[in-house]
């Protein structure tokens, strides 16, 4: 709205911009709840294969829910196992992906580049312009309803396999950046893989800390306050405990 208000003022049709004393932020108002590698797994063997292959590509690369829907066959690179990603979906519009940075190249696993071309044989639509999740209701001339994937499919197998999480789209990218800081992936390539515009955002809104790490965290903490102390005990999770804990996050 401020930019609209911006466009008016620079052609003279408004003189004011009542949206610039306003406020806003870009606090999150809820934390996306995301998957265990135990509940992905099983989710995965819930899914029939359309669906599958939508969680494992969004599992796996982070994709948004637009992009993800946009993509035709000819953006699939089986070679160099990679997907361009060129477009994104709004309520059956297509248009620009959300940044420039989202319109680099994702690299995709191998166990996804097999369930890719598993799918291509499977589906009506696999020519080079089609969507690779289409609308069989619109044949093949829109890509599919993501949210009714969600409604129809994904939650109720969540509720088959016990997991009562309020799982989106998002949950899945959010899971990804989440993954990454876990295995210790450097925040300038997670911000490539996720395709930000600055490493900011990925440290800021997509990574959240695992609570395993912030109990190894405190308790070294703790330890080094406690150092040399009476306190201390050889049997005390600030002793042999730690090992452990440290030992379980690596691996």
């Amino acid at each position: 709205m401020s930019a609209l208000f911006s466009h008016a003022i620079r052609y003279e049709w408004a003189a004011t911009n009542p949206i610039s004393a306003l406020r806003s932020s870009a606090k999150r108002l809820r934390i996306p709840d995301i998957l265990t590698p135990e509940e992905f797994q099983a989710l995965l063997l819930e899914l029939s294969q359309r669906e599958r292959v939508m969680v494992m590509l969004a599992g796996s690369t982070g994709l948004r829910r637009g992009e993800l829907i946009a993509l035709r066959w000819c953006n699939i690179d089986f070679e160099l196992m990679q997907a361009n990603v060129t477009h994104s979906v709004w309520h059956n519009v297509e248009g620009d992906t959300k940044t420039e940075a989202s319109r680099k190249p994702v690299p995709l696993h191998p166990l996804v580049v097999e369930e890719l071309r598993q799918w291509k044989l499977a589906t009506l639509y696999h020519s080079d312009d089609d969507y690779l999740f289409p609308s069989i209701a619109k044949n093949g001339s829109q890509p599919i309803q993501p949210d009714m994937i969600l409604k129809r499919h994904i939650r109720p197998a969540l509720e088959r396999i016990g997991v009562k999480k309020r799982i989106g789209w998002h949950s899945f990218r959010h899971g990804l950046a989440t993954m990454l800081r876990q295995q210790g992936v450097d925040i300038k390539t997670a911000q490539e893989l996720l395709r930000h515009t600055n490493s900011r955002i990925t440290l800021e809104i997509y990574q959240q800390a695992v609570s395993a790490e912030k109990r190894v965290a405190q308790n070294l903490a703790f330890r080094g306050l406690l150092e040399g102390s009476s306190l201390q005990h050889p049997s005390s999770t600030l002793g042999g405990g730690m090992k452990e804990d440290v030992t379980s996050i690596n691996h």
